[in-house]
């Protein structure tokens, strides 16, 4: 089952203790902050976790799979996630 941002909110009313409310605006400000700083271009790196970046992919030509017609598809940002040695150590059960 997937972690929601629901569920977020409710981990940290939980366990900080602050009002639900509270941790919802937390939450939301942290995921702004990380989203301005990614439409920006910039890196954004969480210590012992990953780091988030932004990558140009250039034009390219590609195929609609139901028609099989031929497409140009046209330039764009992607983020890319690169754990961090800790969080790939803790996935692999060490």
């Amino acid at each position: 089952m997937a972690l929601t941002k629901e569920k977020i909110i409710n981990n940290v009313h939980n366990q900080i203790g602050i009002s639900k409310q509270e941790a919802r605006d937390a939450v939301e400000r942290v995921l702004e902050i990380m989203k301005d700083t990614l439409a920006r271009e910039e890196d954004l790196l969480i210590s012992g976790f990953g780091k988030f970046s932004v990558r140009r992919k250039n034009a390219r030509r590609g195929r609609n799979p139901q028609t099989r017609q031929d497409l140009m598809l046209r330039p764009r940002n992607v983020v890319v996630f690169k754990t961090s040695g800790v969080l790939r150590n803790r996935i692999n059960g060490g």
